[in-house]
């Protein structure tokens, strides 16, 4: 601290983090969080558990209750016909995910190897937000997914099938 009670520069206290280039900041920068992390995207439909069945039975579920034509039901439709749809998608996507969705405990354990790993797992789906949040949930693998995403992040391995889910997370537990 300076003379009269002033904060040097790198003394702020109103920001997180280390000063550049200060012994603390070259300490702790190999570790993990100061590193690029290893990505790998999976697709929710083909990997963990089919998001589509759910999706359609909602849209046929809204057309019914609300008498609307959504057609396509995509996004720009439902909010001009259904304003609140996706408390709506949520509430009942909710209520019947364990009728489509059960949770595979060999993909779980899959999750949880590369999580044990340091890989960063995101999941690329092309249903709303609302619906893959529930979905994850109802598959057990909501607290071990980085984020849902609609298209893979650029230098992430894309995942097609929970086999190839198998084989990567055996080959990362095997470099651990």
């Amino acid at each position: 601290m300076a003379s009269g009670g002033e904060h040097l520069p790198s003394q702020r206290r109103d920001r997180p983090g280390f000063a550049p280039g200060s012994l603390t900041a070259r300490r702790f920068a190999g570790r993990a969080y100061h590193r690029r992390v290893p990505a790998v995207a999976l697709d929710l439909d083909l990997v963990l558990g089919n998001t589509r069945a759910l999706w359609e039975a909602w849209v046929a579920d809204a057309e019914r209750r609300y008498r609307v034509e959504l057609g396509s039901a995509d996004e720009e439709t439902l909010d001009e016909r259904i304003g609140n749809w996706r408390p709506l998608l949520e509430r009942f996507a909710e209520e019947h995910a364990p009728v489509y969705m059960r949770p595979n405990a060999e993909a779980n354990a899959a999750l949880r190897r590369l999580r044990a790993a340091g890989v960063s797992v995101v999941v690329v789906t092309p249903a709303p937000k609302e619906l893959a949040q529930v979905a994850l949930a109802q598959l057990g693998a909501a607290r071990l997914v980085d984020a849902v995403v609609s298209r893979a992040p650029d230098g992430a391995k894309v995942l097609l099938s929970r086999d190839e889910l198998l084989v990567e997370s055996e080959a990362w537990s095997a470099k651990k």
